[in-house]
């Protein structure tokens, strides 16, 4: 980041900087969810539905991986942008160092941890005999490729919170590109089925990452690599972890609430079933990817903002990221709700598949209008540095209310009940975002006239 950009983070009507920095990372969040969309579609439509549902058995596996990664990237980003606040560019270059280190590390302990007992592991999140072939042979692949997952995902945030959304933007559009034609060619040419879409994933993800090691060994930019700065700092991976916490335990709740809905769904509906929530999960992650993009516009603004004591600004910006998040979540509704067949369809052309989609989709999007105010809210705490509050609100949605009504709820109402645990846990979990956020607001708004 330059003195320039700085001085704009500080002097910028807030609007135009949460349009600066969040369309980029929306556009880099849309185009990173279309990994996930074009591997389901192509999969889908070649392999048919049962390969759908083995992919579905990969996200408890995938959810697990990705909370390793935001916990470095995600709180690496945070500390970098609040450093920069505060004029400490030398720390900010020290916790580029650390990431890289535990991106590395962590990436590779996961692999060594997941791989020998990848079958079994799979068996356990509700595979079949007839699904787990599908789920492994792609997620053998995917865990191959850990390591630059990681590293793409965290040093691309680095480069984000450090004043250059658009740059990151351009990095993730770039490797799905790549992704996209490397999957069609792997498919439908060389029919490497469900592994060449796991191959096309790693590789372009690869290429990618060799463009943020050469944007980093710039040294025009205030954070870049050098010797000094790859060395272990207990107090850097302390903050950095303290931070990442609350989206790593999202993560790694997601996972374990995957792996009780795929029980549920196999148990009350068979692999169908399972396919079905993989397709829903795979359209809402469209949707709240892009409000997670305008969380990640939101943060580099608010965590230099408030490193440098401008509270006002760090509330102004809040205000309009809360109205995006909100009109986004109000679009999935209607789109969802009108249009379920449509969209269930151009995954799969199976009719007992559709129908078990098109009943999830209109319970599991009831409430998403007020999904994009729990998410912006959650992640205000994270972009300020304030761990605990972010990782409970973390945990209150998945682990605290999704999980005892995934256990109660579907013995009585079997499929129908999975899918109605998930609007309940997002209302109640959306109330309690209030309580707190209003606390916090209150806070803010009498450091800003102190």
């Amino acid at each position: 980041m330059s003195e320039d950009k700085s001085i704009l983070l500080e002097r910028e009507k807030t609007g135009s900087l949460l349009r600066r920095y969040a369309l980029p990372a929306i556009v880099a969040m849309i185009a990173s969810s279309l990994y996930n969309i074009v591997d389901s579609i192509f999969i889908g439509q070649k392999l048919g539905a049962l390969a759908i549902s083995g992919l579905a058995l990969t996200f408890p596996l995938m959810n697990l991986a990705a909370a390793f990664g935001t916990l470095v990237g995600v709180g690496g980003a945070s500390i970098v942008s609040i450093s920069l606040g505060r004029k400490d560019n030398k720390y900010a270059r020290k916790v580029l160092g650390n990431v890289v280190i535990l991106s590395i590390g962590i990436g590779t302990l996961f692999t060594a941890f997941t791989l020998p007992f990848l079958d079994e592991i799979l068996y356990f999140f509700g595979g079949s005999n007839q699904t787990i072939k599908y789920a492994s042979d792609f997620m053998f692949i995917i865990l191959i490729g850990n390591v630059v997952t990681h590293l793409f995902f965290g040093l691309n945030a680095i480069v984000r919170s450090s004043g250059n959304p658009q740059l990151a933007m351009m990095v993730t559009i770039f490797s799905v590109i790549i992704n996209i034609i490397l999957v069609s060619i792997f498919i439908f040419v060389f029919e490497w089925g469900i592994a060449g879409a796991a191959w096309a994933t790693v590789i372009s993800q690869f290429v990618a990452l060799i463009w943020l090691c050469f944007i980093f060994l710039k040294k025009n930019k205030v954070v870049y690599f050098s010797k000094e700065i790859f060395r272990f700092n207990r107090r850097i991976v302390l903050d950095i972890f303290s931070i990442g916490m609350s989206p790593f335990l999202m993560n790694a709740a997601a996972c374990f609430v995957v792996v009780l809905i795929n029980y549920s769904l196999q148990k009350h509906g068979g692999d169908l079933a399972i396919g079905a929530y993989g397709i829903i999960n795979r359209v809402s992650f469209i949707f709240v990817m892009v409000v997670f993009g305008i969380t990640q516009g939101m943060q580099p603004i608010v965590g230099y903002n408030y490193g440098a004591k401008l509270y006002g600004r760090v509330l102004e910006t809040y205000y309009k990221a809360v109205k995006w998040g909100v009109l986004i979540m109000i679009i999935a509704f209607i789109c969802v709700e009108l249009f379920p067949r449509a969209i269930t369809m151009a995954f799969t052309t199976d009719q007992e598949l559709v129908q078990i989609a098109i009943k999830g989709f209109r319970i599991v999007f009831i409430v998403y209008p007020i999904a994009g105010f729990q998410i912006v809210s959650s992640n205000l705490f994270q972009s300020i540095g304030k761990a605990k509050q972010a990782i409970f609100l973390a945990l209150i949605r998945q682990l605290i209310v999704l999980i005892p009504l995934l256990i109660i709820l579907p013995p009585y109402l079997g499929i129908s009940g999975v899918w109605i645990a998930m609007p309940v846990a997002d209302f109640i979990a959306t109330l309690i975002t209030a309580v707190l956020i209003r606390r916090e607001i209150k806070q803010l708004k009498e450091l800003a006239f102190f």
